[in-house]
């Protein structure tokens, strides 16, 4: 006898919102930016963005035996983006994109993760755990990003920051598709 559960934590996004999921041939373009522009930030544009996860996992009742599928998405979120058309330029949108590329990433290393844990019957919990640590991370990159490109103003910064994510992308190049 086994026990079947399924859990879908779909963190940050509502079913019904249009969402765009991250794939490297397929980069944001400012009519991807569909928010209401928020003329009392600082900011000249928001990208909204995160990872969503879902797990089905049976256990069986005589032994420790588990089995799960997970899935893993980075989800760009256009109704939650923004940015102030007679402020932005190129710079600007590439240091966006590259916002939602660490995003990106922190899938791939929560994929990573998930795949070399062994778990037990607590699943969700762990599985969870592992999850609010990525997200940690993942805020913890992104301030860092837009502290070391100054907001893309700092070109050597932003340069930096490029090839930086571009090689933690290709570094974990093996865990860019969900895990099954």
């Amino acid at each position: 006898m086994y026990k079947y559960l399924t859990a879908i934590c779909l963190l940050l996004l509502v079913q019904s919102e249009e969402t765009i999921t991250w794939s490297k041939d397929q980069k944001l373009h400012w009519g991807n930016f569909e928010g209401t522009p928020d003329y009392d930030s600082d900011a000249v544009a928001i990208t909204a963005s995160g990872i969503t996860y879902g797990y089905s996992a049976k256990t069986f009742s005589n032994s420790n035996k588990i089995e799960y599928t997970t899935q893993v998405i980075a989800q760009f979120y256009p109704e939650k983006s923004w940015y102030l058309k007679e402020r932005v330029n190129d710079t600007v949108l590439g240091h966006e994109q590259l916002h939602f590329d660490i995003t990106e990433l922190h899938a791939r290393k929560l994929r990573k993760r998930i795949q070399n844990t062994k778990f037990t019957k607590n699943i969700q919990k762990e599985i969870s755990k592992i999850y609010d640590q990525v997200n940690k991370e993942l805020r913890a990159m992104q301030n860092a990003y837009d502290e070391g490109s100054d907001y893309s103003r700092n070109y050597e910064g932003q340069l930096k920051w490029e090839n930086k994510i571009t090689s933690e992308l290709k570094k974990l190049e093996k865990y860019h598709k969900p895990v099954k």
